[in-house]
């Protein structure tokens, strides 16, 4: 499964990289007035690029240290307030971010011609993105479940033929065949939680990566420094408690070491690798060209839509119905506030960046 999702994550990324390339300047509608520092703008991307690398490295690192600090594990009320604040930072990157960039580049006066002025395309591929995100979720978790209640069915038939083979043995093998029984259904559950919480984690990381290649090539494209220093800072905190979020996932998932480094190399590069494409393309890309608007605010909505349907289902939903969270009053306030900081936090980086 990780391999197949590694290899679609690895495609889409060589496909969303070459989509700008198809953006040469075409339409000089609202043609940008401010000065260009060439020189300026390519150290601050460059900074951008160790910065966002460190902050992304660090935070999909942070929830790993449960195992040597004991305060940062799954089951403790702290792991749940950073999640829920990770969370925020992902929905209000979404909704306060990214999705008013694709009503406004979907909306420019810049796109005269088609069907752009006269249909909210923005809000349609946002719905779209996130009812086929539902529908990877489910399908991936309804097709690893069932395979694991198969091997969990084979192995209760397998106890049941031994007990009828050692029936002569009376009530001492009966009794351990009863409670072999009862610990591979607590096995069984344990296993259906494992499941969904690797295909949260997988489908998150996809979801990322989307807009992780798209804020990394729009900075990487810009010339104009004032406007990237705000970036480099909004992006540096997104990407770190992004991170979190995605690495609380990954240890919740409990993959072996090789996964969780791969993973979170992956997650870590993403944006730094769209600044250098952006970087490239920076001498022939116009941000104000009909296919630059189109492209990238297409792109723009669908990972709003993914990334809403993900910090609300698989990371805020999942965490608040928990048992665990249901059950103690005081954690369910910590974790709704954590939230609504987090949310606050992200949303008042939208007045600079």
């Amino acid at each position: 499964m990780a391999a197949d999702l590694k290899l679609a994550a690895l495609c889409f990324l060589l496909l969303v990289s070459s989509l700008p390339l198809l953006a040469h300047a075409e339409c000089e509608c609202e043609t940008s007035e401010e000065e260009h520092d060439k020189a300026g703008a390519l150290k601050l991307k460059i900074i951008a690029i160790f910065c966002i690398l460190v902050a992304s490295a660090a935070g999909c690192g942070i929830p790993s240290l449960g195992r040597r600090f004991p305060a940062l594990s799954p089951d403790t009320d702290l792991f749940f307030a950073v999640k829920a604040f990770a969370a925020g930072v992902i929905l209000a990157t979404s909704f306060v971010h990214i999705l008013p960039e694709a009503f406004e580049r979907l909306g420019s006066p810049c796109l005269v011609d088609g069907p752009w002025q006269k249909f909210p395309f923005a809000g349609f591929v946002a719905m779209l993105a996130a009812i086929a995100t539902l529908v990877v979720d489910t399908i991936a978790t309804g097709y690893f479940q069932r395979a694991h209640a198969k091997k969990a069915s084979a192995a209760a038939g397998y106890l049941e033929a031994s007990d009828a083979d050692h029936a002569q043995g009376g009530h001492f093998h009966s009794a351990s065949a009863a409670i072999a029984s009862s610990s591979f259904a607590g096995e069984s559950d344990d296993g259906a939680q494992l499941i969904r919480h690797r295909v949260i984690s997988q489908v998150l990381e996809l979801g990322i990566i989307v807009h992780s290649v798209i804020i990394g090539m729009s900075l990487g494209a810009s010339e104009s420094a004032s406007a990237i220093k705000p970036l480099v800072v909004a992006l540096t905190f997104h990407q770190l408690f992004e991170g979190i979020g995605l690495g609380g996932c990954i240890v919740q998932a409990r993959y072996r070491l090789k996964s969780v480094l791969m993973m979170s190399l992956f997650f870590s590069l993403t944006t730094p690798l769209g600044v250098v494409i952006g970087i490239g393309i920076s001498s022939s890309y116009d941000e104000n060209s009909p296919r630059a608007l189109i492209v990238q605010g297409l792109l723009d909505a669908a990972a709003a839509g993914i990334l809403n349907y993900m910090a609300l289902v698989d990371l805020l939903a999942e965490d608040f119905m928990n048992p665990r969270v249901q059950n103690n009053g005081r954690l369910q306030v910590i974790i709704n506030i954590s939230l609504l900081v987090g949310t606050a936090l992200m949303s008042i980086l939208a007045a600079w960046a």
